[in-house]
């Protein structure tokens, strides 16, 4: 063997032990990053997440939970941790018509409630109320497939989406554009308003340039509504929307003793509750009941915590727990599983509850915010746009 064979042999030893380090380091941090849940000791209580004296409360066994002023102009629930010869053996979440017993509101506390039945979501349809509406026509019949491959790559005008659905020829059905399914028409919404703000000028003209490209392209004769009507009353339900995009906010923060929590054991007590990962570091979820659709709650703390190598190291003194009120359906019962969530979580941390101003919570005023959402709800159903409907969701987004 020469030298250069030598050599060559060394660079390639060299080579393969870094790449099994490698692996063996990438390993590791994998391991750390999937130990979400802590290692429990005697008794049932997780080892080394829970601060020094603090106590591990079952799920609502607690005092009745109090309000203060919150973004309604009602309040926000909150629950003060009281100590264990202050709990009651049940727990009743009083509200403007009636008592539910806040034990059926969760799970046990030695089990993880199992996420309620997930149904498949439907696709998004043109609503007249929301979407500013431009029909296309064709000479003859043709293939979804066709269509498919010059549509725009992009659905959107601006921060404005834009929907595009075919009228099937057999059925005459309006919907989202397939393959295999021959259209004798079709029609494209823009959306007129949304969290953004209204459409305006610029963004309608986009729209129509990118329409007018796409109906060439099929041999389509598109007829646009008048862009002042459009943008005229594109204004007209923003201004509406804006009395009726509410949030419901809850802070939770650990009491002026305590030592702040450890990111793993917010894991694990969310987690109890029915709360699951989502989609951005520091936000947990509880899933709604369509695949699909917004979360019923969320629960988020700070995100460099959340991306911390060691979550028992990270630690976080802050959580907020809110629900969307146009997102979410009424069916769902957010405002009983907010108040629940709320209380079970400032019992198992031990935690300070406020308002989003950062003021304690009052519990005289508990009625008032399910009367406000009732009000909002209402007139969010006379307008046409309930809590939850598809055109709502796209409407508060």
């Amino acid at each position: 063997m020469n030298s250069l064979q030598l050599w060559l042999a060394l660079l390639g030893a060299c080579v393969l032990a870094i790449l099994l380090f490698q692996a063996l380091w990438l390993s590791r941090r994998v391991r750390k990053h999937q130990r979400t849940e802590p290692v429990m000791g005697q008794g049932g209580d997780p080892v080394g997440l829970i601060p020094p004296g603090a106590r591990v409360h079952e799920p609502l066994m607690g005092v009745t939970v109090p309000v203060s002023e919150g973004p309604l102009g009602g309040g926000v629930p909150s629950a003060a941790a009281p100590s264990a010869a202050d709990r009651l053996d049940r727990v009743t979440v009083v509200t403007g018509d009636s008592t539910v017993s806040a034990v059926s509101a969760v799970a046990a506390a030695d089990t993880v409630p199992a996420p309620p039945p997930r149904r498949p979501a439907l696709g998004a349809r043109l609503d007249p109320l929301i979407d500013a509406i431009a029909l296309l026509r064709i000479d003859a019949p043709m293939l979804g497939q066709g269509v498919i491959a010059h549509m725009p790559v992009s659905r959107r005008a601006g921060s404005k989406p834009f929907l595009i659905e075919g009228c099937q020829s057999q059925t005459r059905q309006w919907g989202g554009v397939a393959a295999d399914v021959e259209y004798r028409e079709f029609r494209v919404g823009v959306q007129m308003a949304n969290r953004h703000g209204p459409l305006n000028e610029i963004e309608y003209s986009e729209f129509v340039q990118k329409i007018q490209a796409f109906a060439d392209a099929i041999s389509a004769s598109p007829d646009f509504p008048d862009m002042l009507n459009v943008v005229a009353r594109g204004r007209e339900l923003d201004a509406f929307a804006a009395h009726l995009d509410a949030q419901l906010i809850m802070r939770l923060r650990t009491q002026p003793q305590r030592a702040p929590w450890p990111v793993s054991a917010v894991q694990w007590h969310a987690s109890r509750h029915g709360f699951v990962a989502g989609t951005t570091p520091g936000r947990l979820v509880l899933p709604g009941r369509e695949e699909g659709s917004p979360p019923i709650l969320s629960l988020e703390f700070d995100a460099q915590a959340a991306l911390a190598d060691n979550p028992h190291d990270a630690q976080v003194s802050e959580l907020v727990l809110a629900f969307d009120v146009p997102q979410t359906s009424v069916v769902d019962q957010p405002f009983n599983a907010w108040c629940a969530a709320g209380q079970a979580l400032a019992l198992g941390l031990e935690a300070e509850v406020t308002d989003d101003q950062g003021r304690e919570l009052s519990p005289s005023v508990w009625p008032t915010i399910e009367q406000d959402l009732k009000g909002l709800y209402r007139q969010m159903r006379e307008h046409g746009l309930s809590a939850g409907a598809r055109s709502t969701r796209r409407m508060f987004s």
